[in-house]
């Protein structure tokens, strides 16, 4: 039995990006590639998911993931994919 097998599989993940946004292209692409799929708000166009993202974070900088009720904001991929290992959501 594969190892896959007995990892979680999130439930919810939403991405609060802006377009132009490095970190938030390579979140966008990496989660892809990872076959997690994924919600995106525009905090540069909605004030609503702007106003989320901050309440969630603490601050004003994207990417802002909140996968599962559980929130890394300001990161990079390397950022996420431990974050994500934690959760129990990728393998070590």
């Amino acid at each position: 039995m594969s190892k896959l097998n007995f990892l979680k599989q999130p439930q919810h993940i939403v991405l609060y990006s802006r377009p132009m946004c490095g970190w938030c292209i390579d979140a966008k692409e990496w989660l892809t590639e990872q076959g997690l799929p994924f919600e995106t708000r525009n905090t540069g166009a909605d004030l609503a998911a702007r106003q989320q993202a901050i309440e969630l974070s603490g601050q004003t900088l994207v990417p802002v993931i909140e996968v599962d009720g559980h929130v890394l904001g300001d990161f990079d991929t390397d950022q996420l994919q431990v974050f994500l290992q934690k959760l129990g959501y990728l393998p070590v």
